[in-house]
């Protein structure tokens, strides 16, 4: 494993920046979002002009940051949830059409032997990159068979992000390829490319219980959540909410899987391996992308 060689060669462009911005406006939001502070208050925070900033979040999430501070602030989830009104029907409010012309990202799956768990990795390969994506930096781990990693971190976190993942499977194989991570990122951050004539391949590493819960993640659409009792429902094991939140959290493939669409009972947006405020960002960048959609061609 050659960490120093993965983080000088990382996959870099000018667009990674607008990232760090604008997990500090969703962090400044999320403070203050009782008091819905204005444009010009957010814009001073992290240093831009209201202009600079309306441009870039919008270019980045689809939504223009009072857009994002109405959808997916804790306040705004509760109130609607409390209400009786369904996801969908908040997305609607805020000015959505439904997802009629969005290509979803089509995922098809399969999951390891219980014996080649049980060997935590040994004898696969895993290829590793890091790259740039809208969330931050992304770290990628494909085997022969598909995508089986997707984690993120911020800039100097990368090798605590490869531990975290590679200890999941410490007797694999471990060779850094960002010719062969690439194409993945490629297609993962790509919404054009999500389409179901070419599908996205994933391998899903887990115990049983936990691949369950995976693919139960998998079948909740984009632009909808799904509590954790719900899920632990789907599967059969209406008591195990507490197994099922576990599981969501090792989920070791994060955003094609999609752990952050699983919400606490009352709505609220609990916890994410790779800190809340990316699980906001990614809520709030899906509903950007449902926007779009709903837009006349």
């Amino acid at each position: 494993m050659n960490m120093q060689t993965a983080l000088l060669q990382r996959d870099v462009t000018p667009e990674g920046s607008d990232y760090e911005i604008v997990r500090r406006v969703i962090e400044k939001i999320s403070l203050d979002y009782r008091d819905q502070p204005s444009l010009e208050e957010i814009a001073q925070e992290v240093g831009d002009t209201p202009t600079g900033l309306q441009k870039l979040f919008t270019r980045w999430a689809g939504l223009s940051p009072k857009a994002f501070l109405q959808a997916v602030t804790l306040d705004h989830a509760r109130r609607l949830l409390d209400s009786g009104m369904p996801l969908l029907d908040a997305a609607l409010e805020l000015g959505m059409s439904g997802p009629g012309r969005l290509h979803d990202l089509f995922v098809t799956h399969e999951a390891i032997s219980p014996g080649e768990y049980k060997a935590r990795g040994a004898g696969l390969t895993m290829r590793y990159g890091f790259h740039i994506s809208p969330f931050g930096q992304a770290l990628i781990m494909v085997t022969e068979r598909g995508l089986a990693g997707l984690a993120f971190c911020d800039a100097g976190e990368e090798r605590a992000a490869f531990e975290d993942m590679a200890s999941r499977w410490p007797n694999a194989d471990y060779v850094e390829d960002m010719a062969a991570t690439a194409p993945y990122a490629a297609r993962v951050f790509e919404p054009s490319r999500w389409r179901a004539d070419e599908p996205l391949r994933v391998v899903l590493i887990g115990t049983d219980f936990q691949v369950r819960v995976w693919d139960a993640l998998l079948k909740i659409p984009m632009g909808r959540a799904c509590a954790y009792s719900d899920i632990a429902g789907t599967i059969g094991k209406p008591s195990a909410s507490r197994a099922v939140g576990a599981a969501v959290g090792a989920n070791p493939v994060s955003f094609v899987v999609p752990c952050h669409r699983a919400v606490g009972k009352s709505g609220a947006l609990t916890g994410y391996h790779w800190g809340l405020t990316r699980k906001r960002a990614i809520l709030g960048w899906e509903a950007g992308q449902l926007s779009q959609d709903s837009q006349p061609a």
